[in-house]
């Protein structure tokens, strides 16, 4: 017998879904912008997000993702030292954003992912493609490889840095994408993305310090990252990110006329994701969502849950229009294991099917023995009490 069990949702003070609803009077001054809900992984809003894009500066979040991964293969140390080459330093010089290395410094890995992501230096860049791969353009394979492995399906990556390269292009969506893995991958490193500023002890001189080129991390926002970008023909980019009352955003855009505009804009597009949109948990990985009947088993009763994190986001004041429902054949007969497939978690929105998740058993539920079976067939003959 079919059974269905309306599921009572755990409301967050957070934020998904049919974003239509409220975006028809918004808009940002931006060639192609992109805003998701990092928990749902709703996107709320998009402007011509697969437009192809000069990525500039947003280049070097790729460029920290690679080194994060040889360090958590540990094929890399942040205490290992590179030697700068003369292609490396002729980037610290005026004009470019450097962190002002020298020619045969050793400089620490973690020193060089501190002048990339605070300084945005791309002297830096240089010194870590080659200290890695060899060679800065081995380095962008390795680059451009990783992009396709985390579904980045228009990317290319010509250098570490973003300086202009034709062949170094993306789209937002795609910078959204990378900037979703960089936070859910390696959230320890994250850390380094919302410091406000970088002193390098330099050789042969005063240290020098520079702040985080990032102009969120000055406003009360929650922000903590992520990277700008800046080239004369794509204009002004950024890709950002807050963290505020138990909610993450993620906003990307690009074709920002002017620095202030990049800030204004970007800003607007994340304060308007938090206030126009609520977060609904549906479910938490491994915990118990509801319980089922369970027939001729030792326990009557079999605890569900679903394996993921489970968040959908809705437009304020539209939180009774979504429904989480849970499907099974039941009473479920024992033999019972631990993770087996119940039934279906059917989650829908005006009645319109959104999606579904398998129903998982929370726990093992063994048989009665054959008495108990026999007595308990009789009753339910009897009297149809299982």
């Amino acid at each position: 017998m079919i059974k269905t069990i309306k599921v009572k949702l755990f409301i967050f003070s957070l934020a998904l879904l049919i974003c239509t609803e409220t975006i028809a009077d918004f808009d940002i001054k931006a060639r192609t912008a992109i805003l998701q809900d990092y928990y749902s992984g709703e996107i709320l809003y998009e402007k011509d997000a697969d437009a192809s894009i000069y990525p500039a500066s947003l280049t070097k979040i790729m460029t920290s993702i690679v080194a994060f991964d040889l360090l958590k293969k540990g094929e890399l140390n942040l205490d290992d030292k590179f030697i700068i080459s003369e292609n490396a330093w002729r980037l610290s010089k005026a004009g470019y954003s450097s962190m002002f290395i020298m020619v045969n410094d050793e400089v620490s890995v973690e020193e060089l992912l501190k002048g990339i992501i605070i300084a945005s230096g791309n002297d830096a860049c240089v010194a870590l493609a080659e200290g890695i791969a060899g060679t800065e353009e081995e380095f962008a394979i390795m680059m451009t490889s990783k992009a396709n492995e985390i579904g980045m399906e228009n990317t290319n990556f010509a250098n570490s840095s973003g300086i202009n390269n034709v062949d170094n292009n993306s789209t937002v969506r795609d910078i959204m994408i990378m900037s979703n893995y960089l936070i859910k991958t390696y959230p320890k490193y994250y850390e380094y993305f919302k410091e406000k500023e970088f002193t390098w002890n330099r050789t042969g001189g005063e240290p020098i310090t520079q702040g985080n080129r990032n102009p969120l991390l000055y406003k009360n926002l929650g922000a903590d990252g992520i990277k700008t970008g800046y080239l004369a023909v794509e204009k002004y980019s950024l890709a950002s990110s807050i963290l505020k009352n138990n909610r993450r955003l993620i906003a990307v855009g690009s074709g920002f006329e002017t620095k202030n505009s990049r800030s204004r804009e970007s800003a607007k597009l994340l304060t308007w994701g938090i206030t126009n949109f609520s977060l609904v948990r549906v479910a938490t990985s491994k915990e118990p969502i509801a319980n089922v009947e369970v027939w001729l088993g030792k326990e009557d009763f079999l605890n569900t849950y679903i394996n993921e994190d489970v968040y959908k986001t809705v437009p304020k004041g539209r939180k009774k229009y979504l429904k989480v429902t849970i499907k099974y054949n039941g009473p479920v007969e024992a033999p019972i294991k631990k993770d087996d497939i119940i039934g279906k978690v059917v989650i829908t929105y005006k009645d319109k099917f959104v999606n579904e998740y398998d129903l998982l058993a929370f726990h093992d539920v063994k048989k009665i023995n054959m008495v108990s079976r026999l007595l308990k067939s009789f009753n339910y003959l009897i009297w149809g009490d299982v």
